[in-house]
């Protein structure tokens, strides 16, 4: 079994980090560039990085601050938020970034999956999806940072997404986003075997347990979280031991000794 990943996500306002719950009520957790790089000297596999209003306030994406970024990790890095096409991806390529997530140009034109996976590779292209289960059971993708519902299907959007070139899903819950509740594990089972690509869990991790079933009910092949990293809920090497304890196979950094 390939080892399962590790990554913290920043969330970038203004140049801050910043976390809310189920996208609102944001409050603030430092500096992006000290806290992707202290990451990364605990043992983080990756990084995401989201400009969580750029699509909002019709903007592009941060590329002064991915330079900045790039000159201090030592791990591969994703770069979301305000992607409009293939020259924003090879802006942020350009300035160090290793993958670029794209989501709510994606929903409104798809043809941006096939656009960027032909030129840059699908290794390249996350397509990260924002859902809520609505009342009547169904997921419902949304954009605009989760402001705008649109008339399309989680798993039938990340299908797509995967048929057009996608790399790997981005799964967030906005129903689980900050509550630490646990990830959305039914929905990520069910993408899980229904994908070719990696899907990585996002939204309500809330202690160690959680990445755990995300893992081994959820099937993901990766977990993401901002919170419970950021206000130093959980420590990412204790995390991995934790992980390795239950069986589910991750890469402990050499610096760490339990």
């Amino acid at each position: 079994m390939l080892a399962k990943r590790i990554i913290p996500c920043l969330d970038v306002k203004d140049g801050r980090t910043v976390k809310g719950t189920c996208f609102v009520n944001l409050r603030e957790a430092g500096d992006p560039v000290e806290l992707g790089k202290s990451y990364s000297e605990q043992g983080a596999d990756e990084l995401v990085y989201l400009d969580i209003t750029a699509s909002h306030e019709g903007r592009r994406t941060f590329t002064k601050l991915v330079s900045r970024i790039a000159a201090e990790i030592s791990i591969p890095f994703t770069v979301g938020g305000g992607v409009g096409g293939v020259e924003d991806v090879a802006c942020l390529l350009d300035a160090g970034a290793d993958k670029v997530s794209v989501n709510s140009a994606a929903l409104r034109n798809p043809a941006i999956i096939d656009s960027i996976a032909g030129r840059f590779g699908s290794q390249v292209c996350v397509v990260a999806i924002d859902a809520r289960c609505e009342e009547n059971g169904e997921w419902l993708c949304y954009v605009n940072g989760g402001r705008i519902p649109v008339a399309r299907d989680l798993f039938s959007w990340a299908v797509e997404a995967a048929d057009r070139g996608a790399g790997e899903i981005l799964f967030t819950s906005m129903n689980h986003d900050g509550s630490r509740r646990g990830f959305a594990n039914d929905a990520l089972d069910r993408l899980a075997k229904t994908l070719p690509i990696p899907v990585i869990a996002s939204g309500g991790a809330g202690c160690m347990q959680d990445f755990a079933d995300a893992f081994s009910i959820g099937h993901a092949d990766a977990a993401l979280a901002a919170g419970v990293f950021h206000f130093g809920d959980i420590s990412l090497p204790e995390l991995k031991i934790f992980l390795q304890k239950q069986g589910i196979p991750t890469r402990i950094s050499p610096t760490f000794h339990e």
